[in-house]
């Protein structure tokens, strides 16, 4: 057992003495050796050169023209009605229904009001919709009963073609946009 320590002690210092890498000490008790002078090299050492690509105003020829500005999309326009959807999930029961601006509509327990309907021009191509709305939960009075208080479930916009971007989120009911519908509403505020 005593064999085992010797062989590591003498790896180690094996390891130390060989690598010349590393700096030695001397061992205990002997003088200590003055450090050798380091040479000055004889040409100082450049900064590395760092080579970044070519920018766009290096390759393209000079030319007197400004560069074209991109042609701006075309305003959204607004509408004096949203045509939505609702689904009541536990009777399968769907309802596609107009909601006119500013007018509370009430489907089953659920009361929608639609603050801006604007519609994309036709001339991009795709047409979509979108609604600023604000959907609220109010129970139908029972007589014997407390109504319990409305709550505001959903404020905000919804988008006909991206309906899961701002969806509804409700375990009874859902509910999404269509569409706009009506002739344009003269230019308010988009709250």
């Amino acid at each position: 057992m005593r064999a085992f320590p010797a062989v590591a002690l003498s790896l180690v210092v094996g390891a130390a003495v060989c690598s010349p890498g590393l700096a030695q000490t001397p061992p205990p008790g002997a003088p200590a050796q003055p450090a050798a002078p380091v040479a000055p090299s004889a040409a100082p050492i450049p900064p590395p050169t760092v080579l970044l690509p070519p920018s766009a105003s290096d390759t393209a020829p000079a030319s007197d023209e400004a560069p074209a500005k991109p042609k701006e999309p075309p305003k959204p326009v607004r509408r004096t009605a949203a045509i939505l959807q609702a689904l009541d999930k536990t009777t399968a029961e769907t309802l596609r229904f107009e909601a006119p601006v500013g007018q509370p509509i009430r489907y089953k327990d659920l009361i929608f009001v639609v603050h801006a309907c604007e519609d994309t021009a036709p001339e991009l191509g795709h047409p979509g919709a979108a609604a600023h709305m604000e959907i609220q939960s109010s129970p139908r009075p029972i007589p014997g009963r407390v109504t319990p208080p409305t709550r505001q479930l959903f404020r905000g916009w919804m988008f006909a073609n991206a309906p899961g971007l701002h969806p509804f989120e409700h375990p009874v009911y859902d509910a999404w946009l269509i569409g706009c519908r009506g002739t344009a509403a003269a230019a308010a505020p988009t709250p």
